[in-house]
């Protein structure tokens, strides 16, 4: 199936900013970031913008979600969390890559409407819940790459506890004034890291709402 000639051409503006592996490149080409923008934003879709959606909240610019796919390393994983869904469009990238995508959401409403993305665009591999994403879903750890889509002072234990032995998380962590794209590594039990880049993202939250 032909790519969209508006994708093709948001794939070359990341691409300006940022070179992608091919199969995130891949991942890009297969999934429709228009679908997962509310209906007045869609005219901007194609654009590297971060767009406010419903319930207070706001889709990555595309970007962002090549940086945090790619800084996962995702060659050959086949399981992934996600603690954040918000519209699903990350979620919906990593499961071009990874064979089961299991995406936690705090707030009702965004989850809602992602499954229904998600089922519209036939994408089977993609499990949901309704949680606090803090703390994590242990019932299908341990996880060989973990992505945190908030911006948290501290990573919760619970998510090193559900990562795998030789695992991968990334999450945006919060120094002093800064917010900083991190990789943390999990080898022979023992947690380390390192600092990738700046970034911008919404905070973490606790506990779970409804509108």
């Amino acid at each position: 199936m032909p790519v969209p000639i508006k994708l093709q051409k948001m794939i070359v503006e990341i691409e300006k900013e940022f070179t992608l592996d091919p199969h995130v490149r891949d991942a890009f080409s297969r999934v429709d970031r228009e679908a997962f923008v509310p209906s007045g934003f869609r005219h901007l879709a194609y654009q590297l913008d971060a767009l406010p959606m419903s319930a207070r909240q706001w889709i990555s610019s595309p970007l962002t979600v090549a940086k945090m796919t790619q800084h996962l390393e995702l060659k050959k994983v086949d399981t992934i969390l996600e603690v954040g869904c918000g519209s699903g469009y990350q979620a919906a990238i990593l499961s071009q890559v990874c064979r089961r995508v299991f995406t936690i959401e705090r707030i009702d409403t965004l989850i809602k409407e992602a499954r229904a993305r998600f089922s519209n665009m036939e994408i089977n591999n993609i499990f949901t819940r309704f949680d606090d994403g803090q703390r994590g879903w242990k019932a299908h750890a341990p996880y060989e790459r973990i992505l945190f889509s908030a911006t948290a002072k501290k990573i919760p234990q619970a998510l090193f506890d559900q990562l795998a032995e030789g695992g991968i998380l990334v999450a945006p962590v919060q120094k002093g004034s800064k917010e900083i794209i991190t990789r943390f590594y999990k080898r022979k039990g023992r947690i380390s890291s390192e600092e990738i880049e700046p970034c911008r993202f919404v905070p973490v939250l606790s506990g779970t709402e409804k509108f």
